[in-house]
């Protein structure tokens, strides 16, 4: 694999910048600047120049630590999402692992991680940081993780978050195209502080406690932090909530699962010739079989199957997924003299989350679609006890086709109780470094160098499942099951109850799963001035970075043997480094001291050398001109990439189960294709069986990078005319335009949108990898990774702060942040357009035209309060197949109008100064407990767990904080 995309504008840029270094070999020019040498240089994240100038040239929202404790929350990730210019991503009110399977991106289920999208472009391309150093991407062993799992951080030891909403990729390296997240933890601390918070829903359930541990010491050339911090959240069922209480609200079982504690059969009868669909009646252990009736008049043990007996798996999900997050942290700094310092820190944070699906079912026959041939082709004997129906039930594709007699049977063995899936977690990093400065004639330079080592380690054990193996010998020949030990005749015929625990002991498994993530880097850097000119200095900072990334993904031997009953995947490993360096410049054209006026033009450059063959330069151009002391303009334009990960590359195929609606079910809801269909393969009245069909995802070693061009452009007015006056303090305004164009996007065509343009044109572009039972189900649908064609996305983000003058009643601050987004357009290779925009919801993601965060806080001496307003503006998706239910709100147009919504969060706070210095703080989210609007196209649980705020969504809080 070899990408190389180089422009005239970049060749250009590339000289340019590395002439521009020249003139540090002979840099002994006299400098303006005079006085001792500091080590305390500003350091700004979207810059890598130490300089005062560099405050502002770039769009950064910082989170400081007032503001995490003010929101209540307990997770960074949590923190993150919250942002206005943050997209859709995985966070613990995602019930993911038996849900889903594999998504198509090599990067497995993500289960329990908390993770960082901005501009909704997606987690893998948000580059995260600690105090400037990469940070490790995550493993829930079920794949090889792509973001960052934000949960690995313990909120103990931030002292603050830096996010970059602007492309970085020529000052970070590969996945910073859509931004950066800077995560700077505490070092000037003195003392011992210790936090607890208790938290609660308002239904009762939900709990959250949290206990924080922070002390550090300073000496006049040492200093000191140590960092414990214990999480723990409490499950909440969905099924202790109306909304989430049933597959699609609103539908009752009609979007149930066809795979039930009775079991439903459909079989064609041997003897007649009749095709029936049928399930036990209710409460009869050992049905009667009459072959003599047809059709569903029955006086036997069996009726027709009806969506009444669909199964309501929803029952078992959960809404709000349990975890405990125990982290410690560890820093030292020491001064070795006044232009040389090293540091050391070490990091371990164990997390323990669990995931709960309904009892996993079991599907057999070719209409199962499961892709396992030990289910789809299987051979039921006729001979087995508990066989009802007297002959045998035939799925072989070595049997001729007109004698097989089995379509499909969905058994859901409730008697070996829910699917559980428990993650453990464990993050370590070390690392250390150097930093100092030197003088060059009369000029002053930082260095620093930096080694750093972080693995992530994850091990799933899995309850629950099944071993489809063992399940098609324990249904096959009872002499054959004789001869194997421990097998005992299994009976999927009779309804709940009915599987004893000595058939359930032979086929249940406990299933051990393990990824894992390393990441090993080494980096150098440099900065200060070059020359004067007469607006000022040229500083520069240029730098080196080596990186070795490592991932593997290990599911256990029965999953890799091909005998596990659920979501199948096989092995994945793989490893490549990377070198780098940069260089940036900022180059002051002109300066009035008295007007408070300056113009800077920036010019970055960096260039990787990938081992899997990949060589790139990533040019940046920005300008920063402050028109008066009270008014900034800047503006910034980046070429940007990202290389496939190793999940992308290497990543082996897997199943993804999609919740899809397959266009040539009956009713047609598009009957003009009915021709379309019958050329499918698709018999007349065919009834798409499940709402889930199982897609085959996977990585590609052909893929290529990823590029993107990224724009930003505005202004922050801070008006004097304000400042100090009897209406305000300080006024903040900033506005940000900003624009990313990515082509070779890495990611799969939407499934849907492959399944529909399938049957709309019959174009083996989109059929390929579609394959269908001669009953007419999808038993074979490939959905791998491809270089998309293109996403294109922009918008403007305001901001306003205001600080109002300090009042005998105290002080009044506000301030208002809000994302606008305009244009989000996704392309496939083939010009076929995806169906995510401005305003719609698509496969539990949103992308709303308007977010906005509105805080207001007030403080008077010890007392402190804030109220939050965070606003989502109205979306629209599909109805799709719910577009006959009341729920769809305008089946006319087949919409569904998810109405925009409003939460309040508000706190109030006390410091007790003469008790130790004792704060105690009570709070409420979304005190007004607002339910999130129905999503009907959502896998679970019937909202947006990436938008909103779970239904029965108030929670109360109280945090006390004591500082020695």
């Amino acid at each position: 694999m070899k990408s190389n995309r180089t422009s005239r504008l970049s060749l250009a840029v590339r000289s340019a910048l590395l002439l521009a270094a020249l003139p540090l070999a002979a840099s002994a020019q006299e400098s303006s600047e005079e006085g001792v040498t500091t080590l305390d240089r500003i350091e700004v994240t979207g810059t890598r120049i130490r300089t005062a100038e560099a405050e502002g040239l770039v769009p950064v929202q910082r989170i400081t630590r007032a503001d995490i404790d003010r929101s209540g929350l307990t997770s960074v990730g949590d923190l993150i999402q919250s942002l206005t210019g943050s997209g859709s991503a995985l966070n613990t009110k995602f019930n993911s692992s038996g849900n889903f399977g594999f998504p198509p991106d090599g990067s497995g289920v993500g289960a329990g991680s908390a993770q960082a999208d901005l501009r909704h472009l997606g987690a893998k391309r948000v580059l995260v940081l600690v105090d400037g150093i990469r940070w490790v991407n995550e493993a829930s062993a079920s794949g090889v993780g792509a973001a960052t799992d934000l949960n690995t951080i313990p909120l103990a030891i931030i002292d603050r978050i830096e996010v970059l909403e602007d492309g970085a990729s020529s000052l970070y390296g590969s996945d910073a195209i859509a931004g950066v997240v800077n995560i700077i933890t505490r070092k000037d601390f003195d003392g011992i502080k210790i936090n607890a918070q208790y938290g609660e829903y308002g239904e009762g359930d939900g709990a959250t406690s949290s206990i924080d541990f922070a002390w550090g010491k300073s000496t006049d050339r040492a200093n000191f932090f140590v960092g414990i911090s214990h999480t723990d959240q409490d499950l909440i069922y969905a099924r202790d909530r109306q909304q989430s209480a049933f597959p699609v609200p609103g539908t009752g079982l009609a979007f149930g699962s066809s795979g039930t504690p009775t079991g439903r059969f459909i079989i064609t009868d041997p003897n007649t010739g009749e095709t029936i669909d049928v399930t036990p009646n209710t409460g009869v252990t050992s049905p009667v079989y009459d072959p003599t009736q047809v059709g569903c008049v029955r006086t036997d043990d069996y009726h027709c199957f009806t969506t009444a007996d669909r199964f309501n798996f929803s029952q078992y999900n959960l809404l709000l997924t349990p975890s405990k997050r125990t982290g410690v942290f560890g820093q030292a700094r020491f001064e070795f003299s006044d232009a040389v310092s090293g540091y050391a820190k070490v990091l371990f944070n164990r997390r323990e989350s669990n995931n709960q699906a309904a009892p996993e079912p079991i599907f057999l026959g070719p209409e199962a679609g499961t892709g396992n041939p030990l289910a789809d082709n299987i051979f039921i004997s006729g001979l087995n006890p508990f066989n009802p129906f007297g002959f045998d039930l035939d799925g072989r594709l070595t049997t001729p086709e007109a004698d097989r007699n089995l379509i499909l049977i969905g058994r859901r063995p409730v008697e070996g109780g829910p699917r559980i899936f428990e993650q453990e977690v464990d993050t370590w990093y070390v690392g250390a470094g150097l930093e100092g400065v030197f003088d060059a004639g009369s000029r002053s330079y930082y260095w620093d160098a930096n080694v750093a080592f972080s693995d992530n380690q994850a091990d799933q054990t899995n309850y629950g499942s099944y071993d489809i193996r063992n399940i098609a010998l324990a249904l096959g020949d009872p002499a054959a099951c004789a001869a194997v030990a421990g097998c005992t005749p299994l009976n999927i015929f009779g309804g709940p109850g009915t599987i004893t625990p000595e058939m359930l002991a032979f086929i249940s498994p406990i299933v051990r799963d393990e990824s894992q993530n390393k990441l090993a880097l080494v980096t150098a850097n440099l900065s200060g001035s070059l020359f004067e000119m007469p607006a000022g200095s040229v500083d520069f900072a240029t730098g080196f970075e080596h990186r070795r990334l490592k991932g593997s993904y290990q599911p256990d031997p029965l999953t890799v043997a091909g005998f596990y009953n659920g979501v199948p995947s096989l092995p994945t490993s793989g490893k490549y480094d990377v070198s780098e360096i940069y260089l940036e410049v900022n180059v002051p054209l002109f300066a009035n001291e008295d007007k408070g006026s300056r113009f800077d033009l920036t010019l970055a450059g960096r260039y990787s050398d990938y081992s899997t063959g990949i060589s790139q330069f990533t040019p940046k151009y920005g300008m920063r001109w402050q028109v008066a002391e009270e008014l900034v303009l800047r503006a910034s334009f980046a070429e940007g990439f990202r290389a496939p990960s190793i999940g992308e590359l290497f990543g082996s195929a897997s199943r993804f189960d999609a919740q899809l609606d397959d266009p040539c079910t009956t009713p047609l809801l598009n009957p003009s294709l009915a021709g379309n269909c019958a050329a499918l393969g698709v018999p007349n009245n065919y009834v798409q069986p499940n709402p889930q069909i199982s897609v085959t995802t996977g990585g590609n070693d052909q893929l290529e990078p990823e590029f993107a061009d990224s724009f930003t452009a505005g202004f922050v007015w801070s008006p004097s005319f304000l400042e100090d006056s009897s209406v305000a303090e300080r006024v903040d305004i900033e506005f940000t335009w900003y624009s990313h164009d990515i082509e070779g996007a890495i990611q799969a065509i939407d499934a849907q949108t492959q399944l529909d343009l399938c049957v709309q044109t019959l174009d083996p572009l989109y059929c390929s990898g579609i394959t269908r039972a001669s009953t007419g189900g999808i038993n074979g649908f490939a959905n791998r990774l491809s270089n998309l064609g293109s996403i294109k996305t922009n918008g403007w983000d305001v901001d306003v702060s205001w600080a109002f003058p300090m009042q005998d009643w105290g002080q009044l601050k506000m301030a208002w942040r809000n994302t606008f987004v305009g244009k989000y357009e996704a392309v496939g290779a083939a010009g076929q357009p995806q169906p995510q925009g401005p305003g719609r919801e698509v496969v539990d993601s949103a992308i709303p035209d308007w977010t906005s965060n509105f805080v207001t806080e007030w403080a008077n001496g010890p007392w402190s309060a804030s109220w939050t307003l965070r606003h989502i503006s109205e979306l629209r998706e599909s109805c799709g197949r719910v577009i006959s239910f009341s729920v769809c709100s305008d089946p006319a147009t087949d919409t569904n109008v998810l109405d925009a919504i409003t939460y309040s969060d508000v706190q109030l706070g006390y410091q007790f100064e003469e008790m130790a210095n004792l704060r105690l703080t009570f709070g409420a989210n979304n005190v007004f407990d607002k339910d999130p609007p129905i999503c009907v196209s959502c896998s679970l649980n019937g909202y947006d767990a990436s938008t909103y705020d779970i239904p029965g969504g108030r929670f109360f809080y109280l945090r006390a904080e004591v500082s020695f």
